[in-house]
């Protein structure tokens, strides 16, 4: 049974109050809160374990390792890897980016091609722009209508023997909006051997998700995003690609054998491990898997569309209000703007003054920001603790807005 008043009270932060008013949390694409079950795991190592893991033969380290090799494996199982070693503790999807942008860096030659879309965040354009400097490789980028859906024409256009990458996000942060990523991959590898790259930010707190089945070559997240702590991510890759592929960072963990002569490197998945990891925040991220699967996740998807579907039409039941990617398939997030009020953030700003948090301006998404030739939006995203009277009183703070804004 979904108990949406029990989900509630595992989070703490739920009860207090911002600006005299009972918070109203809807910044959830941006982070969402932790529940208790997940902050007693992180506080738990600290007090009780606080060892570097894989490295000491002594109780304490070996309580760690066991621990965060126990999260791995949930993880493992939370995205339907083949195997274990195939999970890569990051910092977070950005690190992710980053890191396979990388280490492709000598599979790439000048006039090759990465294709993205006009959806991504910048974290999914910036580390494949650094890889075109590096390479002399061009960027190829599938645009979208004007409600926000990709027009995959284009992709089918652009994939020949020069596409080398192909990189998309499963769920759009800024609108919301669900890629079709499982046609997305069948186009490509029809028609080209790029390395698949699926952004996964957006989607892998709200629906489930099987890396097997899609098929991607990459898949990247954030537990942040997902009830655990912020500095906790994971990279996903094929074990052939991961075991041919350089490592990112150099230095302990990642080596077999190390001498002044020359480094051999460890396997999977300590290659790319270097340094200590964050041991209570990669825990704790097995934790909100733990969290997550005992509400069960089709459970909290059902709930965050039920969210969805009456925020958009008690917003549009205003007048003057524009929502972007409307008419498109989306999760957990409406974005907005009160037409005639050009700075969302002052919108935001008298949200705020009634407990509301909101996200306003462009979301890390500019190019999606210029080509509906705004600065930016409201942007209201949901999580499985929220209700249908927060989103009464979102709607109530939306018309306080109208009024003092004209």
């Amino acid at each position: 049974m979904f108990d949406i008043q029990e989900i509630r009270s595992q989070f703490t932060i739920l009860n207090r109050e911002v600006n005299g008013k009972p918070l109203v949390y809807l910044d959830n694409a941006a982070t969402s809160q932790k529940p208790d079950s997940v902050l007693k795991v992180w506080n738990d190592y600290y007090t009780e374990i606080n060892a570097n893991v894989h490295r000491g033969i002594h109780t304490l380290s070996q309580l760690a390792t066991e621990e965060m090799e126990l999260s791995r494996r949930k993880i493992q199982k939370f995205i339907n890897a083949k195997h274990d070693f195939e999970v890569i503790f990051t910092k977070g999807t950005t690190e992710g980016l980053n890191l396979i942008a990388y280490i492709l860096t000598q599979k790439l030659k000048k006039d090759d091609e990465i294709i993205i879309s006009y959806l991504e965040h910048h974290s999914n354009i910036v580390p494949w722009q650094l890889l075109c400097e590096r390479t002399g490789a061009k960027l190829r980028v599938i645009p979208i209508d004007e409600n926000g859906i990709l027009q995959l024409n284009y992709l089918d256009e652009f994939l020949s023997e020069k596409t080398k990458v192909v990189s998309v996000n499963q769920v759009s942060n800024a609108l919301g909006i669900v890629n079709p990523v499982e046609e997305i991959i069948a186009r490509t590898r029809k028609n080209s051997d790029a390395y698949i790259v699926i952004d996964g930010a957006q989607s892998a707190p709200h629906f489930e998700i099987d890396v097997q089945q899609m098929d991607c070559d990459f898949f990247v997240f954030s537990g942040h995003k997902m009830y655990a702590p912020m500095g906790t991510g994971i990279l996903y890759g094929k074990q052939e690609i991961l075991e041919d592929l350089p490592p990112f960072h150099g230095g302990g963990e990642m080596i077999a054998t190390c001498s002044f002569d020359g480094t051999t490197y460890a396997g999977l998945p300590f290659k790319y491990e270097a340094g200590t990891p964050n041991v209570g925040g990669n825990i704790a991220l097995g934790a909100a898997v733990d969290f997550i699967e005992k509400i069960g996740r089709q459970n909290i998807q059902n709930h965050e569309n039920a969210l969805l579907e009456y925020a958009q039409r008690k917003l549009l039941e205003l007048e003057n209000i524009k929502i972007y990617g409307e008419k498109a398939k989306r999760v957990g997030v409406v974005s907005f703007n009160l037409e005639g009020v050009g700075i969302s953030s002052d919108v935001g700003m008298i949200l705020d003054k009634m407990g509301i948090a909101v996200r306003t301006g462009h979301h890390c998404t500019q190019p999606i920001m210029d080509f509906f030739n705004i600065a930016g939006t409201v942007r209201a995203s949901f999580a499985v603790y929220n209700t249908f009277e927060e989103i009464d009183k979102l709607v109530e703070g939306v018309k306080k807005a109208q009024k003092m804004l004209g």
